[in-house]
């Protein structure tokens, strides 16, 4: 793979370069003018009331998924001014723009409840699809392999893909109309679901990475940017930086909530101080000094400054361990045979695990967050039942009944106005499929205070009582 091809600058639909009111030309360069696009649109807005960890939370202090993503936008754009200095000074320009758009972009596709709500849609579908007819067939006898594999493993990182080249349709078919260069980065694993591998290795196969609805896009995007079935090379940056953001914030935000304490912290961190090399960055001692610093002059809670000044440390050295193994790998990347992150085989590493394992222990598998999950899988199956019955015979001629009648009438117009042109000349297996990603386009475009209301107020509940 070569810079010149990956930092690939070409949209679907070109535009004009335009001469402004006084005969100037705009000289912002495509990866900046996809900025503009992107924090100007209404789906990206609404990253404000999604839930990174705690959903319909009522703490000013708590993140949500757009200050997440602004995070993930900051710490990529620092790690692309980083690798980028073996480059061109135009190309690294283009790097950190890319990547600051990845960043805010990353889980503008992610349904409502955090992570919770992927699953609660991956299981809905695993455990009804087969229980669905259309005029008597049922479903998983009209749809193709991939087409169900594709509900089956539903992913955030698939939609986002799916979002900003399709379903943003204000202006036209295109979506946001983003660059090749940005569109091939936010793709974490370039593969159809038929391909998904856990197993195998090599971390590009982990999950999803596009529809089969959009696999045409996908080739046309990749075979311009040089990519092809490869992750982009900037893919590995944008993990990093949103590795790091989540695994700090989590910690950070769970502190803040209660869930764990400075102590526990400290024990954990000192624990891990035991595989330490000498040039290693010492978690607990670092935490310790932090701690005594602010106790020594007064600043404060010395556990509250200690903690968050700590994050800080920690997140400077991860940004700089990203930034030593990408040099460190740089052929492998670029050839496409690199196949783990950036923080493996590093003490970065066990940090990162041991705070990603603190995190499932210690918060989200606590009752209070099962709690939380309980109710939002009810919301999300509760939506899923009543707009995919509705959407199955939806364009059809089959008949259907008052309420699923109205159903559809509660789906966004700019969905059903894509679904109609993305479907012209389909097969009715093709625009069953399209329906059915219809539902999840319009689910995932909700909000968690929007999916609360609507599943209220279809419920007929006039009171808060979720």
């Amino acid at each position: 793979m070569k810079w010149e091809e990956l930092l690939c600058d070409k949209r679907r639909r070109s535009s004009a370069k335009k001469k402004g009111k006084e005969g100037l030309k705009d000289l912002r360069s495509e990866f900046e003018k996809d900025y503009h696009r992107i924090i100007g649109s209404a789906s990206f807005r609404r990253l404000q009331d999604k839930a990174q960890v705690f959903p319909l939370d009522r703490s000013d202090f708590v993140r949500t998924r757009l200050t997440h993503s602004l995070e993930v936008a900051s710490f990529a754009k620092s790690l692309g001014q980083n690798i980028g200095e073996s480059l061109t000074i135009r190309q690294r320009d283009d790097i950190c723009s890319i990547l600051e758009c990845a960043g805010l972009i990353h889980d503008i596709g992610n349904p409502p409840f955090g992570h919770f709500g992927e699953t609660a849609i991956r299981e809905w579908f695993t455990e009804h699809l087969s229980e669905l007819e259309l005029d008597g067939v049922p479903l998983t006898k009209l749809l193709s392999p991939q087409m169900q594999e594709d509900l089956y493993h539903f992913e955030g990182n698939a939609q986002a893909f799916r979002l900003v080249t399709k379903l943003h349709y204000l202006i036209d078919e295109y979506g946001m109309n983003l660059t090749y260069g940005l569109l091939n980065t936010i793709v974490k694993y370039p593969v159809s679901s038929l391909a998904i591998d856990e197993h195998s290795g090599d971390i590009k196969t982990k999950k999803l990475g596009y529809y089969l609805a959009d696999e045409e896009i996908f080739k046309d995007i990749t075979s311009s940017t040089g990519a092809f079935d490869n992750r982009h090379p900037l893919t590995f940056i944008l993990e990093a930086a949103d590795d790091i953001a989540y695994r700090t914030a989590d910690l950070e935000d769970a502190y803040v909530k209660g869930f764990l304490s400075y102590g526990f912290i400290l024990e954990q961190m000192e624990a891990l101080e035991e595989g330490a090399r000498e040039q290693d960055f010492r978690p607990g001692s670092v935490l310790k000094d932090l701690y005594t610093r602010c106790a020594g002059q007064k600043l404060g809670n010395p556990e509250e400054y200690g903690i968050k000044n700590w994050i800080i440390r920690l997140q400077g050295y991860l940004i700089n361990i990203a930034t030593e193994n990408f040099t460190q790998h740089y052929d492998e990347i670029m050839a496409g045979t690199y196949k783990e992150d950036l923080f493996a085989g590093s003490f970065a590493g066990k940090i990162m695990t041991e705070l990603g394992r603190i995190a499932y222990d210690e918060v989200f598998t606590s009752q209070a967050i099962y709690g939380m999950e309980a109710t939002e899988a009810v919301i999300i199956d509760f939506l899923m039942e009543r707009f995919v019955t509705a959407a199955v015979k939806y364009d059809t001629g089959v008949h259907m009944n008052a309420i699923e009648k109205r159903m559809i009438t509660f789906i966004s117009s700019n969905y059903k106005r894509a679904y109609h042109h993305h479907g012209q000349g389909k097969s009715s297996e093709e625009k069953l499929y399209l329906r059915l990603l219809l539902v999840t386009d319009y689910v995932c475009g909700m909000t968690d205070s929007f999916a609360k209301k609507l599943y209220q107020d279809l419920n007929g509940i006039t009171i808060d009582t979720i």
